[in-house]
Protein backbone atom coordinates (compact mmCIF):
# COMPACT_ATOMS: atom_id res chain seq x y z
CA UNK A 1 0.00 0.00 0.00
CA UNK A 2 3.06 2.12 0.97
CA UNK A 3 4.40 1.80 -2.42
CA UNK A 4 1.42 2.62 -4.45
CA UNK A 5 1.08 5.86 -2.31
CA UNK A 6 4.45 6.65 -3.50
CA UNK A 7 4.36 5.68 -6.83
CA UNK A 8 0.47 7.39 -7.36
CA UNK A 9 2.86 10.71 -5.89
CA UNK A 10 5.15 10.71 -8.27
CA UNK A 11 3.07 10.04 -10.96
CA UNK A 12 1.53 13.66 -10.18
CA UNK A 13 4.67 15.21 -9.70
CA UNK A 14 6.73 13.45 -12.75
CA UNK A 15 4.71 16.46 -15.00
CA UNK A 16 5.70 19.83 -12.53
CA UNK A 17 9.93 18.55 -12.41
CA UNK A 18 9.67 18.35 -16.05
CA UNK A 19 8.42 21.81 -16.56
CA UNK A 20 10.93 22.63 -14.21
CA UNK A 21 14.23 21.28 -15.37
CA UNK A 22 13.00 21.97 -19.20
CA UNK A 23 13.65 25.16 -18.45
CA UNK A 24 17.41 24.98 -17.98
CA UNK A 25 19.37 24.35 -20.92
CA UNK A 26 21.66 21.14 -21.00
CA UNK A 27 25.86 22.40 -20.03
CA UNK A 28 27.62 20.50 -22.82
CA UNK A 29 31.07 19.65 -21.86
CA UNK A 30 34.33 19.09 -24.17
CA UNK A 31 36.43 16.34 -24.44
CA UNK A 32 39.06 18.18 -22.67
CA UNK A 33 37.16 18.80 -19.72
CA UNK A 34 35.68 14.84 -19.64
CA UNK A 35 39.79 13.89 -19.50
CA UNK A 36 40.74 17.16 -17.49
CA UNK A 37 38.30 15.55 -14.61
CA UNK A 38 38.88 12.17 -14.69
CA UNK A 39 42.49 12.22 -14.85
CA UNK A 40 43.30 15.67 -12.39
CA UNK A 41 42.44 13.82 -8.82
CA UNK A 42 38.81 13.26 -10.09
CA UNK A 43 35.95 14.47 -7.05
CA UNK A 44 33.03 12.20 -6.61
CA UNK A 45 31.19 14.81 -5.00
CA UNK A 46 31.92 17.50 -7.32
CA UNK A 47 30.95 14.82 -10.59
CA UNK A 48 27.69 14.09 -7.75
CA UNK A 49 26.65 17.90 -7.70
CA UNK A 50 26.95 18.55 -11.19
CA UNK A 51 25.21 14.93 -12.33
CA UNK A 52 22.33 15.41 -9.90
CA UNK A 53 21.51 18.71 -11.95
CA UNK A 54 22.33 18.28 -15.29
CA UNK A 55 21.00 14.45 -15.70
CA UNK A 56 17.42 15.92 -14.54
CA UNK A 57 17.25 18.67 -17.11
CA UNK A 58 19.32 16.64 -20.41
CA UNK A 59 16.13 13.78 -19.38
CA UNK A 60 13.27 16.69 -18.64
CA UNK A 61 13.97 18.68 -22.02
CA UNK A 62 13.96 15.40 -24.61
CA UNK A 63 11.00 14.34 -22.31
CA UNK A 64 9.47 17.66 -23.33
CA UNK A 65 9.18 16.80 -27.27
CA UNK A 66 7.91 13.23 -26.59
CA UNK A 67 4.35 15.21 -25.94
CA UNK A 68 4.53 16.45 -30.10
CA UNK A 69 4.96 13.59 -31.26
CA UNK A 70 1.65 12.53 -32.89
CA UNK A 71 -0.58 11.48 -30.46
CA UNK A 72 -0.97 7.60 -32.52
CA UNK A 73 2.39 6.67 -32.10
CA UNK A 74 2.65 8.17 -28.33
CA UNK A 75 0.18 6.22 -27.67
CA UNK A 76 1.67 2.88 -28.77
CA UNK A 77 2.53 -0.01 -26.20
CA UNK A 78 6.57 0.32 -26.61
CA UNK A 79 6.64 4.27 -26.72
CA UNK A 80 4.38 4.29 -23.18
CA UNK A 81 6.61 1.65 -21.90
CA UNK A 82 10.08 4.08 -22.78
CA UNK A 83 8.03 7.05 -21.63
CA UNK A 84 7.81 4.93 -18.21
CA UNK A 85 11.11 4.25 -18.18
CA UNK A 86 12.27 8.18 -18.76
CA UNK A 87 9.94 9.11 -15.66
CA UNK A 88 11.34 6.83 -13.31
CA UNK A 89 14.86 7.63 -14.12
CA UNK A 90 14.19 11.34 -13.89
CA UNK A 91 12.52 10.88 -10.43
CA UNK A 92 15.15 8.44 -9.04
CA UNK A 93 17.89 11.16 -9.53
CA UNK A 94 15.82 13.98 -8.47
CA UNK A 95 15.48 12.58 -5.09
CA UNK A 96 18.95 13.42 -4.51
CA UNK A 97 18.99 17.28 -4.92
CA UNK A 98 18.45 17.65 -0.89
CA UNK A 99 21.05 14.91 0.16
CA UNK A 100 24.22 15.39 1.88
CA UNK A 101 27.36 15.07 -1.09
CA UNK A 102 29.43 14.69 2.12
CA UNK A 103 27.76 11.58 3.31
CA UNK A 104 29.76 8.51 1.68
CA UNK A 105 26.58 6.62 1.93
CA UNK A 106 24.89 9.19 -0.61
CA UNK A 107 27.47 8.82 -3.29
CA UNK A 108 27.71 5.25 -3.03
CA UNK A 109 23.67 5.05 -3.75
CA UNK A 110 23.85 8.06 -5.98
CA UNK A 111 26.14 5.74 -8.35
CA UNK A 112 24.30 2.46 -7.57
CA UNK A 113 20.84 4.64 -9.17
CA UNK A 114 23.02 5.48 -11.89
CA UNK A 115 23.94 2.00 -12.86
CA UNK A 116 20.05 1.16 -12.44
CA UNK A 117 19.35 3.80 -14.73
CA UNK A 118 21.82 2.66 -17.56
CA UNK A 119 20.35 -0.71 -17.61
CA UNK A 120 17.01 0.49 -17.36
CA UNK A 121 17.70 2.40 -20.84
CA UNK A 122 19.59 -0.26 -22.42
CA UNK A 123 16.66 -0.97 -25.05
CA UNK A 124 15.46 2.15 -25.33
CA UNK A 125 16.66 2.59 -28.95
CA UNK A 126 14.82 -0.98 -30.23
CA UNK A 127 12.03 0.04 -27.99
CA UNK A 128 11.28 3.44 -30.01
CA UNK A 129 12.36 1.18 -33.36
CA UNK A 130 9.67 -0.64 -32.28
CA UNK A 131 6.81 1.74 -31.59
CA UNK A 132 7.55 3.70 -35.01
CA UNK A 133 6.74 0.27 -36.64
CA UNK A 134 3.92 -0.23 -34.93
CA UNK A 135 2.38 3.00 -35.92
CA UNK A 136 3.49 2.78 -39.51
CA UNK A 137 1.61 -0.36 -39.94
CA UNK A 138 -1.40 0.88 -38.47
CA UNK A 139 -1.07 4.60 -39.70
CA UNK A 140 0.96 4.50 -42.25
CA UNK A 141 3.39 7.22 -43.63
CA UNK A 142 2.60 10.89 -44.43
CA UNK A 143 5.48 13.69 -45.00
CA UNK A 144 4.47 15.82 -42.20
CA UNK A 145 4.43 12.90 -39.40
CA UNK A 146 8.05 11.44 -41.75
CA UNK A 147 9.57 15.34 -41.19
CA UNK A 148 8.56 15.47 -37.17
CA UNK A 149 9.63 11.71 -36.16
CA UNK A 150 12.89 12.19 -37.97
CA UNK A 151 13.57 15.56 -36.42
CA UNK A 152 12.87 14.00 -32.65
CA UNK A 153 14.64 10.33 -33.30
CA UNK A 154 18.04 12.48 -34.25
CA UNK A 155 17.31 14.44 -30.95
CA UNK A 156 16.16 11.92 -28.84
CA UNK A 157 19.31 9.10 -29.71
CA UNK A 158 21.24 11.80 -29.62
CA UNK A 159 20.28 12.77 -25.56
CA UNK A 160 20.14 9.25 -25.25
CA UNK A 161 24.44 8.97 -26.10
CA UNK A 162 24.93 12.12 -23.90
CA UNK A 163 23.19 10.54 -20.67
CA UNK A 164 25.03 7.41 -21.07
CA UNK A 165 28.33 9.58 -21.79
CA UNK A 166 27.63 11.19 -18.36
CA UNK A 167 26.46 8.11 -16.37
CA UNK A 168 29.56 5.82 -18.22
CA UNK A 169 31.83 8.57 -17.06
CA UNK A 170 30.72 8.59 -13.44
CA UNK A 171 30.66 4.75 -12.60
CA UNK A 172 33.54 4.22 -14.21
CA UNK A 173 35.54 6.52 -12.50
CA UNK A 174 34.12 5.97 -9.40
CA UNK A 175 33.13 2.25 -8.81
CA UNK A 176 37.00 2.03 -7.87
CA UNK A 177 38.10 -0.48 -10.52
CA UNK A 178 40.37 -0.25 -13.48
CA UNK A 179 39.38 -1.85 -16.87
CA UNK A 180 42.16 -4.26 -17.19
CA UNK A 181 42.10 -4.19 -20.58
CA UNK A 182 42.41 -0.76 -20.78
CA UNK A 183 44.37 0.66 -17.90
CA UNK A 184 45.12 4.08 -19.24
CA UNK A 185 41.40 4.90 -20.36
CA UNK A 186 39.44 7.78 -18.60
CA UNK A 187 36.35 6.25 -17.75
CA UNK A 188 35.08 5.58 -21.66
CA UNK A 189 38.00 7.81 -23.00
CA UNK A 190 41.37 6.62 -24.51
CA UNK A 191 42.95 9.78 -24.63
CA UNK A 192 45.25 7.98 -27.15
CA UNK A 193 42.92 6.68 -29.03
CA UNK A 194 44.72 4.66 -32.24
CA UNK A 195 42.23 5.53 -35.29
CA UNK A 196 43.98 2.24 -37.18
CA UNK A 197 43.65 -0.13 -34.85
CA UNK A 198 39.79 0.83 -33.99
CA UNK A 199 39.37 0.55 -37.94
CA UNK A 200 41.50 -3.38 -37.85
CA UNK A 201 38.92 -4.04 -34.72
CA UNK A 202 35.46 -3.26 -36.63
CA UNK A 203 36.92 -4.83 -39.86
CA UNK A 204 37.55 -8.18 -38.24
CA UNK A 205 34.50 -8.09 -36.16
CA UNK A 206 32.61 -7.43 -39.55
CA UNK A 207 34.80 -9.92 -41.09
CA UNK A 208 33.69 -12.56 -39.43
CA UNK A 209 29.90 -12.01 -39.27
CA UNK A 210 30.18 -11.90 -43.08
CA UNK A 211 32.12 -15.15 -43.93
CA UNK A 212 29.44 -16.72 -41.61
CA UNK A 213 26.75 -15.53 -43.39
CA UNK A 214 28.38 -15.44 -46.98
CA UNK A 215 31.16 -17.76 -46.44
CA UNK A 216 33.79 -15.31 -47.90
CA UNK A 217 34.30 -11.84 -47.43
CA UNK A 218 36.36 -9.18 -49.36
CA UNK A 219 40.08 -7.75 -47.97
CA UNK A 220 41.22 -4.52 -46.75
CA UNK A 221 43.43 -2.03 -47.52
CA UNK A 222 44.31 0.45 -44.86
CA UNK A 223 46.42 4.07 -45.60
CA UNK A 224 46.89 6.66 -43.20
CA UNK A 225 48.18 10.26 -43.30
CA UNK A 226 49.31 11.69 -40.63
CA UNK A 227 50.09 15.64 -41.47
CA UNK A 228 50.11 16.86 -38.09
CA UNK A 229 53.30 14.38 -37.44
CA UNK A 230 54.54 12.44 -40.45
CA UNK A 231 55.40 8.87 -40.24
CA UNK A 232 53.77 8.82 -36.36
CA UNK A 233 50.93 6.96 -35.71
CA UNK A 234 47.54 8.66 -36.03
CA UNK A 235 45.96 9.49 -32.27
CA UNK A 236 43.25 11.24 -30.74
CA UNK A 237 41.59 12.12 -27.65
CA UNK A 238 38.17 10.18 -28.43
CA UNK A 239 35.62 7.63 -27.12
CA UNK A 240 36.65 3.93 -28.76
CA UNK A 241 33.49 2.61 -28.49
CA UNK A 242 31.51 4.79 -30.52
CA UNK A 243 34.42 5.40 -33.57
CA UNK A 244 34.10 1.55 -33.03
CA UNK A 245 30.35 1.50 -33.76
CA UNK A 246 30.55 3.91 -36.73
CA UNK A 247 33.02 1.63 -38.42
CA UNK A 248 31.86 -1.83 -38.03
CA UNK A 249 28.24 -0.56 -38.82
CA UNK A 250 30.39 0.84 -42.34
CA UNK A 251 32.02 -1.89 -42.69
CA UNK A 252 29.28 -4.28 -42.59
CA UNK A 253 27.51 -2.70 -45.21
CA UNK A 254 30.54 -2.43 -47.31
CA UNK A 255 30.80 -6.15 -47.19
CA UNK A 256 27.58 -7.20 -47.80
CA UNK A 257 27.31 -4.38 -51.06
CA UNK A 258 30.29 -6.15 -52.55
CA UNK A 259 29.92 -9.81 -51.91
CA UNK A 260 26.81 -9.81 -53.36
CA UNK A 261 27.43 -7.51 -56.26
CA UNK A 262 30.47 -9.87 -57.12
CA UNK A 263 28.71 -13.05 -56.21
CA UNK A 264 29.63 -14.71 -59.74
CA UNK A 265 33.65 -13.47 -59.66
CA UNK A 266 36.40 -15.14 -58.49
CA UNK A 267 37.83 -12.30 -56.72
CA UNK A 268 36.24 -9.57 -54.38
CA UNK A 269 37.39 -6.35 -55.15
CA UNK A 270 39.03 -4.77 -51.44
CA UNK A 271 37.74 -2.09 -49.28
CA UNK A 272 39.77 0.29 -49.05
CA UNK A 273 40.17 2.83 -46.27
CA UNK A 274 42.46 6.02 -45.69
CA UNK A 275 43.05 7.81 -42.44
CA UNK A 276 44.32 11.27 -42.20
CA UNK A 277 44.98 13.63 -39.52
CA UNK A 278 45.18 17.24 -40.19
CA UNK A 279 45.56 20.17 -38.25
CA UNK A 280 41.04 20.50 -37.53
CA UNK A 281 39.87 16.97 -38.70
CA UNK A 282 40.74 13.47 -38.32
CA UNK A 283 39.15 12.09 -41.72
CA UNK A 284 38.54 8.14 -42.36
CA UNK A 285 37.18 7.33 -45.75
CA UNK A 286 35.45 4.07 -46.96
CA UNK A 287 35.40 3.03 -50.34
CA UNK A 288 33.67 -0.18 -51.66
CA UNK A 289 32.77 -1.00 -55.18
CA UNK A 290 29.70 -2.61 -54.21
CA UNK A 291 27.54 -1.18 -57.18
CA UNK A 292 26.55 2.19 -55.06
CA UNK A 293 23.25 3.32 -54.78
CA UNK A 294 20.75 5.96 -56.98
CA UNK A 295 21.37 9.70 -55.55
CA UNK A 296 17.42 9.65 -54.72
CA UNK A 297 18.15 6.89 -52.17
CA UNK A 298 21.30 8.29 -49.75
CA UNK A 299 19.21 10.41 -48.08
CA UNK A 300 16.43 7.43 -47.30
CA UNK A 301 19.71 5.57 -46.12
CA UNK A 302 19.57 8.09 -43.26
CA UNK A 303 15.61 7.75 -42.36
CA UNK A 304 13.93 5.92 -39.66
CA UNK A 305 10.22 6.31 -41.59
CA UNK A 306 11.92 5.31 -44.66
CA UNK A 307 14.01 1.73 -43.59
CA UNK A 308 12.93 -0.94 -46.04
CA UNK A 309 14.57 -3.36 -43.31
CA UNK A 310 12.45 -6.05 -42.35
CA UNK A 311 11.09 -6.45 -38.79
CA UNK A 312 13.53 -8.26 -36.16
CA UNK A 313 13.13 -11.12 -34.66
CA UNK A 314 13.27 -11.74 -30.98
CA UNK A 315 15.65 -15.06 -30.56
CA UNK A 316 16.40 -14.29 -26.91
CA UNK A 317 18.93 -11.28 -27.50
CA UNK A 318 21.04 -13.33 -29.78
CA UNK A 319 20.31 -11.13 -32.40
CA UNK A 320 22.54 -8.59 -33.92
CA UNK A 321 22.06 -5.12 -32.12
CA UNK A 322 19.51 -2.98 -34.14
CA UNK A 323 19.14 -6.11 -36.40
CA UNK A 324 16.14 -5.27 -38.86
CA UNK A 325 15.55 -1.77 -38.04
CA UNK A 326 17.70 -0.34 -40.37
CA UNK A 327 18.74 2.22 -37.57
CA UNK A 328 22.52 1.40 -38.01
CA UNK A 329 23.70 3.83 -40.23
CA UNK A 330 21.19 7.20 -38.70
CA UNK A 331 22.26 6.45 -35.70
CA UNK A 332 26.10 5.89 -36.42
CA UNK A 333 26.09 9.67 -37.82
CA UNK A 334 24.54 10.81 -34.47
CA UNK A 335 27.75 9.14 -32.71
CA UNK A 336 29.83 10.96 -35.27
CA UNK A 337 27.82 14.79 -34.51
CA UNK A 338 27.93 14.09 -31.32
CA UNK A 339 31.32 15.54 -31.00
CA UNK A 340 30.53 17.69 -33.79
CA UNK A 341 31.95 15.22 -36.35
CA UNK A 342 29.68 13.98 -39.24
CA UNK A 343 29.09 10.85 -41.20
CA UNK A 344 28.85 11.43 -45.07
CA UNK A 345 27.98 9.22 -47.82
CA UNK A 346 29.29 9.68 -51.53
CA UNK A 347 28.19 7.22 -54.08
CA UNK A 348 28.85 6.48 -57.75
CA UNK A 349 25.64 4.17 -58.77
CA UNK A 350 26.78 1.28 -61.02
CA UNK A 351 30.18 1.12 -59.46
CA UNK A 352 30.76 1.65 -55.25
CA UNK A 353 29.98 3.86 -52.13
CA UNK A 354 32.45 6.17 -50.05
CA UNK A 355 31.88 6.97 -46.79
CA UNK A 356 33.55 9.67 -45.00
CA UNK A 357 33.66 9.81 -41.19
CA UNK A 358 34.89 13.19 -39.81
CA UNK A 359 36.14 14.22 -36.26
CA UNK A 360 37.36 17.16 -34.39
CA UNK A 361 40.99 16.56 -33.99
CA UNK A 362 41.24 18.57 -30.92
CA UNK A 363 39.56 18.00 -27.64
CA UNK A 364 38.60 21.45 -26.53
CA UNK A 365 36.93 21.63 -30.22
CA UNK A 366 35.23 18.29 -29.71
CA UNK A 367 32.23 19.42 -27.56
CA UNK A 368 29.13 17.53 -27.21
CA UNK A 369 25.92 18.73 -29.56
CA UNK A 370 23.06 18.42 -27.52
CA UNK A 371 19.52 19.22 -27.97
CA UNK A 372 17.71 21.94 -26.13
CA UNK A 373 13.40 21.82 -26.39
CA UNK A 374 12.71 25.83 -26.88
CA UNK A 375 10.75 28.24 -29.08
CA UNK A 376 13.04 27.13 -31.99
CA UNK A 377 12.14 23.00 -31.50
CA UNK A 378 8.14 23.54 -31.24
CA UNK A 379 8.80 25.37 -34.63
CA UNK A 380 9.77 22.06 -36.00
CA UNK A 381 6.89 20.22 -34.42
CA UNK A 382 4.63 22.67 -36.13
CA UNK A 383 5.36 23.05 -39.70
CA UNK A 384 3.64 21.82 -41.80
CA UNK A 385 4.96 20.57 -45.80
CA UNK A 386 4.19 23.96 -47.61
CA UNK A 387 4.22 23.60 -51.99
CA UNK A 388 7.43 22.88 -53.04
CA UNK A 389 9.00 26.12 -54.98
CA UNK A 390 10.66 24.45 -57.55
CA UNK A 391 9.32 22.78 -60.55
CA UNK A 392 8.42 18.92 -59.94
CA UNK A 393 9.17 16.92 -63.04
CA UNK A 394 5.82 15.00 -64.68
CA UNK A 395 6.00 11.40 -65.60
CA UNK A 396 4.68 12.53 -68.93
CA UNK A 397 6.63 15.39 -70.60
CA UNK A 398 4.25 17.87 -72.04
CA UNK A 399 4.29 17.96 -75.80
CA UNK A 400 6.32 20.32 -76.89
CA UNK A 401 5.26 20.07 -80.78
CA UNK A 402 2.06 20.78 -80.14
CA UNK A 403 2.46 24.94 -79.60
CA UNK A 404 -0.91 26.35 -78.49
CA UNK A 405 -0.64 29.87 -80.80
CA UNK A 406 -3.92 31.45 -79.44
CA UNK A 407 -2.58 31.30 -75.36
CA UNK A 408 0.75 32.82 -76.53
CA UNK A 409 -0.85 36.22 -77.55
CA UNK A 410 -3.24 36.33 -75.07
CA UNK A 411 -0.19 36.01 -72.80
CA UNK A 412 1.74 38.63 -74.82
CA UNK A 413 -1.46 41.19 -74.70
CA UNK A 414 -1.26 40.93 -70.93
CA UNK A 415 2.29 41.92 -70.89
CA UNK A 416 2.03 44.74 -73.27
CA UNK A 417 -1.19 46.31 -71.02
Amino acid sequence: MKFAHILLKNTFNIPKQVDRFSKFSPSPLSMKQFIDFGSANACEKTSFMFLRQELPVRLANIMKEIDFLPDKLISTPSVQLLHSWYAQSLMEIVDFLEKDPDDKKVLNMFTETLINVRNRHNNVVPTMAQGVVEYKETFGVDPVTNQNVQYFLDRFYTSRISTRMLINQHTLIFSGSTNPVHPKHIGSIDPNCDAVEVVRDAYESSKMLCDQYYLTSPEVEIKQVNSVEPNEPINIVYVPSHLYHMLFELFKNAMRATVETHENSTHLPPIKVRVSLGSEDLTIRMSDRGGGVPLRKIERLFSYMYSTAPSPVNDNARNAPLAGFGYGLPISRLYAKYFQGDLQLYSMEGYGTSAVIYLKALSTESVERLPVFNRSALRHYQTSTEADDWCIPSSEPKKLGKYDYNMQEVRTEGNLN
